[in-house]
């Protein structure tokens, strides 16, 4: 009840439907035993009477009864299916849509820890398992328990003896039953479906992967993530069956048995001296009712098992509900200049105890071009995150003209910034639509956006020009065609800071100069931060801070840090080292 519960609250109106196809369901419950009581009247009448007119026609009256009572369960039991799918196909779809309205209130950091897929499966798939359960498993299981109930009262109805026999059967099935759906599956239920998204998205990068794979002809086991995620999801689903295993098959075992409890029951009343002329129609009776009880347990038995899932599944979404959002101020500022400030910020991503960023305290001043480098883990990205208010920071406060991010709105943050990140995420849609991005701008706009941003070569190698269709029914781009896609936006969206996350990580040799005279009109009289691997792109900007584990240990511009002779001029050694030696590569 927890879960159908938790499930109203998607509800609304229609949760009336879901208490009316639950009346439907016991209605029907209750007509699928009547015709079993009618054929014990009608064996009853038989033995008794034998094959005289009057009890032919009584016969004939319980035959007619039985077959109505059918029909009309059945009819009953259809109209309750009616009403569940359309409550479930309802409250799945309010479900999908306040997961869906409550992630656009979320921050950016949110998305950007989940794996590919995540939550796309979340969404869809866990929606999907209450959607069955609401549409399926409620109301068959409400009538399989009504049916149980009905059946258990038959059982001491017409010869105790026999019930007890009976329901002795029924209770050493429900104890093995009861092995299988208690807390400890539940559990290993969760660990289970954990299992499987973990493998599902690593699945996904695998895939994402597969031309490094065939290209340097690798095996999966090159791909340790994928590996570990299959392995992990092996140990779940082994041990799950195993676990299952013993009390699924004593309880196979039992309820496809119960007939043997009945006629054991009947020999031990013989023996004993009673009548069997007397026993019969009852022996009969229970001997023809016990594959229902058999049925119903076994339905029983499965509807728990889909109703762990519908949990686990509803458990899921409202983790996403729970997520809280970033607190909006009930009276936004607005900035009056572009001056970049973190004062004493340090921070620790949510569900993590290890601070990333330890008390960071730099300005950079407005139109002013900064690169943040260092070794990977360092904080950089980390760094130039909390700029955007994708996570909030766990100390200090960052400002910008002045205004401290989190006293503005959204939208004011968002428009004063543009990003170019390492991996371009482009859409389905033609260059036009994914260089415009909902801003009204002119094509011509677009066309001296995709200029600047050195597509125009690119461009004209296409037939439809812009108005090509990225994608699978277009062209597929390169990655460093997708970066200059995502230039060509921030120069549509003129923001004046610029965020720049390995801009130019997927250009060759041949564009790279390219893409830095892009860059560098791009950046022309804007605030800009740049997070770069290839030393050689931000010699000549104002001034380069070098992270090591979330401290800033060095700053200044690149002559004065290679004279410094640290950390950074080791990465500069060590860069210059590998170009000479890809140079000497070439030439060999």
């Amino acid at each position: 009840m927890s879960v159908l519960k938790s499930l109203f609250v998607f509800a609304g109106r229609h949760r009336y439907l879901t208490m009316l196809s639950l009346f439907l369901s016991m209605l029907s419950g209750l007509l699928f035993v009547l015709p079993f009581v009618m054929i014990w009247a009608v064996i009853q009448v038989l033995w008794q009477h034998g094959l005289q007119q009057a009890a032919y026609d009584q016969a004939l009256s319980y035959g007619w009864f039985a077959l109505a009572s059918a029909l009309g369960g059945i009819l009953i039991y259809v109209l309750s299916l009616f009403c569940s799918h359309l409550a479930a196909f309802r409250i799945a779809s309010n479900m999908r849509k306040a997961a869906l309205q409550h992630m656009a209130q979320l921050p950016l950091g949110y998305f950007m820890e989940q794996g590919s897929g995540k939550l796309r499966k979340v969404i869809d798939e866990a929606a999907a398992s209450t959607e069955t359960y609401l549409a399926h498993q409620l109301p068959d299981s409400v009538q399989l328990l009504t049916t149980l109930i009905v059946i258990l009262i038959c059982l001491f109805l017409f010869d105790w003896r026999m019930g007890v026999a009976t329901l002795m059967g029924v209770i050493l099935a429900m104890l093995n039953m009861l092995k299988m759906i208690g807390p400890g599956l539940a559990d290993a239920m969760k660990a289970y479906q954990d299992a499987l998204e973990k493998m599902s998205n690593e699945a996904v990068e695998y895939v994402r992967g597969i031309p490094v794979v065939k290209t340097f002809q690798q095996t999966v086991f090159s791909f340790e993530r994928f590996h570990a995620a299959i392995k992990n999801y092996e140990k779940f689903a082994l041990g799950y069956t195993r676990q299952m295993r013993l009390p699924m098959t004593c309880f196979s075992t039992i309820v496809n048995a119960l007939f043997i409890f009945i006629v054991g029951c009947l020999f031990l009343l013989l023996t004993s001296g009673l009548d069997v002329q007397g026993l019969f129609p009852d022996f009969m009776f229970y001997l023809i009712l016990s594959p229902l009880v058999a049925l119903t347990t076994n339905k029983m038995m499965f509807a728990s098992e889909n109703t762990m899932m519908a949990k686990d599944g509803l458990t899921r979404i409202q983790e996403i509900l729970a997520t809280s959002p970033l607190h909006e101020p009930d009276a936004p500022a607005s900035p009056q200049g572009f001056e970049i400030t973190f004062d004493h910020v340090s921070f620790t991503y949510p569900n993590s105890q290890q601070e990333v960023l330890h008390d960071i305290s730099l300005t950079i001043p407005e139109g002013m071009t900064v690169a943040f480098v260092g070794h990977s883990g360092g904080g950089k990205s980390t760094l130039v995150s909390l700029i955007p208010r994708f996570y909030d920071v766990s100390r200090g406060s960052i400002r910008i003209g002045g205004v401290d991010i989190r006293q503005m709105d959204e939208a004011t943050r968002m428009d004063l910034m543009s990003f170019v990140f390492q991996d371009a995420h482009l859409l389905n849609k033609s260059i036009a639509d994914n260089v415009r991005m909902g801003y009204d701008v002119s094509d011509q706009e677009i066309l001296q956006a995709l200029k600047d941003a050195q597509c125009e070569e690119m461009i004209d190698a296409f037939p439809e020009g812009v108005k090509t269709l990225i994608g699978a029914k277009g062209v597929y781009l390169s990655g460093g065609e997708r970066q200059r896609i995502c230039l060509a936006r921030a120069f549509v969206k003129k923001a004046p800071i610029l965020l720049l996350d390995e801009a130019t990580a997927y250009a060759d040799s041949d564009n790279e100069q390219a893409m830095q005279k892009a860059l560098k009109r791009l950046a022309k009289g804007k605030t800009t931060i740049m997070i770069a691997h290839r030393l050689s792109t931000i010699v000549n900007v104002d001034r380069i801070y070098v992270l090591d584990q979330g401290r800033i240990i060095e700053s200044g511009r690149h002559a004065e840090l290679i004279s410094q002779n640290g950390q950074y001029a080791a990465m500069w050694k060590s860069y210059q080292e590998s170009i000479d030696w890809k140079v000497g590569d070439e030439h060999a």
